[in-house]
């Protein structure tokens, strides 16, 4: 006998054996039992979900002539004839390619004949939005009223192309994506019952790759399976035969990314394409790990919001500390764009590493989520203590750098001495050194917006100013710290670190200030931010 493929030769012969679809197993076997049996059915979902394999069980189960619970009892005459094809009241039509007016008045013709053998004559119509509209007009009286032993299963992957009145004459039943427990689960039944030795690790990659589809995971793991014929299934037999990447390499590539390094992220590239992985299958890939990153850091119940083990779990969360939202907003952008054009793609590499170019050097587009990922490599600079060059103003010196920012932090010293008492200073100073700290707490907007503020000194030891220029930015972030939920949030965060209340005003910088001591950045205190420019 020639080989059969995994997915038929374990397609589900009773209810029983039907995994993840038990709201639409449970209508149906009640109905049976109840002899409440309809006369169209509408089989709606994405591939390989069980549609076709449900519908002929129900055409099985109502021709049963000892039903056990609703379900086909498999060893009468009626169920060892449908199971060998060999029925003739079961009738399976690919509308696909019988879609004209012709094929359904064929069948139209023949509903008028009782069945040869068992109950119930059932027509399953596969693929039925695939129909002409004079094809759909030709049914609908049959659909209607079809005679009391003649039952119509409809079966589609795009439900919104049925016409309404086909619709409305159908009980409609969706069918849903099949979870990566529910898959693994069989996978790991199923090699079991194969003989075959098979990572639990390995047939979990492959059920998240069949997307929600029994059969797509069942098609996969037969190419897995013949690839290494003989040998046991294991984690990377499965990546080599289906050209992805272990979540190590997404982990290495965001982490070149983030620090700008183009040479390595282009060297994961090249590894990758002489491993023969396929591109477009990493960057899709990348897109889901990306998008992990991004729930991890909205969800508080993280364990709900992802489906990975306790270790990959634990390797997601240190990552999602070193990236923040507009960046990966940004970078599931560019790469969703990437994935889309791809798939038409003659150059695939050259695209690929055209767009990883563009995710490490964010001075490339022009875009308000661009800009945000150039502040924070700025402000990861500024932090590190690396010199930086901004702007077209004049370039000082490393030495000349030094004088002025020990000449500036005396002034403020000397000025806050002759304002306040030594306890207060050492407040704002505890407080600037904390800067830091308290903007990486800060998300969204309020994150951006603040890199645009000077923390200056305030009327009294309680109080600061955020002063800004009066540049479209920073009439933006002027209002935005204005609003009184922000501006309650910040002055509740910055009280917290100093360890009593503080408060602020929003100002904008005037031609008069520059340079005098109202305008000094209080951070320079904590050597922190410094309100001069470098040589690179």
């Amino acid at each position: 006998m020639s080989y059969m493929a995994l997915y038929r030769k374990w397609r589900p012969s009773e209810f029983e054996d039907v995994k993840g679809q038990e709201h639409i197993v449970t209508a149906l076997t009640n109905q049976i039992k109840a002899d409440r049996i309809g006369h169209a059915y509408l089989f709606c979902g994405t591939r390989g979900t069980g549609k076709t394999t449900i519908a002929k069980l129900f055409a099985k189960a109502v021709n049963c002539e000892h039903p056990i619970d609703g379900s086909p009892c498999n060893q009468c005459d009626s169920c060892r004839r449908i199971n060998e094809q060999t029925a003739m009241n079961v009738i399976e039509i690919d509308a696909a390619s019988n879609n004209g007016v012709d094929n359904i008045r064929d069948i139209r013709d023949e509903v008028q004949y009782s069945p040869t053998e068992g109950k119930y004559k059932v027509y399953i119509i596969d693929e039925v939005h695939m129909l002409s509209i004079g094809a759909f007009n030709a049914l609908l009286k049959t659909l209607e009223e079809p005679p009391s032993y003649v039952i119509f299963i409809l079966a589609t992957t795009e439900a919104h192309k049925i016409p309404i009145t086909i619709l409305s004459r159908c009980q409609r039943y969706d069918f849903r994506r099949i979870s990566i427990d529910t898959i693994a689960n069989r996978l790991e039944e199923l090699m079991v019952k194969e003989g075959i030795e098979a990572e639990a690790k390995a047939l979990r990659y492959v059920a998240k790759v069949a997307d929600g589809s029994m059969r797509d995971a069942l098609s996969l793991l037969d190419q897995c399976i013949a690839f290494y014929l003989g040998q046991p299934i294991t984690y990377e037999n499965v990546l080599n035969v289906l050209g992805a990447v272990d979540s190590e390499v997404f982990s290495k590539v965001l982490r070149a990314i983030l620090a700008q390094d183009v040479p390595e992220t282009m060297q994961t590239i090249e590894d990758m394409v002489t491993r023969g992985r396929e591109l477009s299958q990493f960057v899709t890939d990348f897109v889901w790990y990306l998008r992990n990153l991004l729930l991890l850091k909205s969800s508080k119940e993280e364990e709900i919001a992802f489906d990975m083990s306790e270790e990959n779990l634990f390797a997601l969360k240190e990552e999602s500390t070193k990236v923040d939202y507009e960046t990966l907003m940004r970078y599931i952008r560019i790469l969703s764009d990437l994935s889309g054009q791809l798939r038409y793609a003659t150059q695939k590499r050259v695209l690929t590493e055209v767009t990883f170019i563009r995710l490490c050097k964010p001075e490339m587009e022009q875009n308000y989520d661009s800009i945000l990922d150039r502040l924070r490599v700025l402000e990861q600079k500024m932090e590190q203590g690396v010199p930086v060059v901004m702007g077209t103003q004049p370039v000082m010196r490393q030495e000349e750098a030094k004088e002025q920012i020990e000449e500036n932090s005396f002034q403020v010293e000397e000025e806050l001495a002759k304002r306040f008492e030594p306890a207060d200073i050492e407040t704002l100073k505890s407080l600037m050194h904390k800067l830091p700290e308290i903007k990486r707490e800060f998300v969204g907007p309020m994150k951006s917006y603040f890199a645009k503020a000077k923390v200056t000194v305030g009327a009294d030891s309680n109080s600061l100013n955020l002063m800004f220029q009066k540049s479209p930015d920073g009439v933006m972030a002027k209002e935005y710290f204005e609003r009184e939920i922000h501006k309650r949030e910040l002055e509740e965060l910055l009280s917290e670190k100093a360890g009593k209340k503080i408060q602020y005003q929003c100002i904008f910088e005037s031609e008069e200030q520059r340079g005098t001591f109202e305008s000094y950045d209080l951070s320079i205190l904590g050597k922190l931010n410094i309100p001069i420019e470098f040589e690179d």
